[in-house]
């Protein structure tokens, strides 16, 4: 979905038509809709994760496990 906003707000700065991606994206907004009412449904009613918490939330690497190095030749 973000690459399709970013092609639509390039196509309004270069005023182009946007309108097929610009339906596109609001095609994905309504399923996207649609998903959220039926988890909540479903019995959901917990804050679903912004970007933030989405990349915090994100298993970090774990510090014991040294990277490999390419030995040098």
């Amino acid at each position: 979905m973000a690459d399709i906003e970013a092609t639509v707000r390039d196509l309004v700065n270069r005023d182009r038509d946007c309108t097929e991606k610009a339906l596109a994206q609001i095609g994905l907004r309504r399923k996207i809709n649609l998903l959220i009412g039926e988890w909540r449904a479903a019995g959901g009613g917990e804050m679903l994760p912004g970007i933030r918490d989405r990349v915090r939330l994100r298993p970090q690497k774990s510090e014991g496990r040294p990277l490999r190095l390419a030995a040098p030749r």
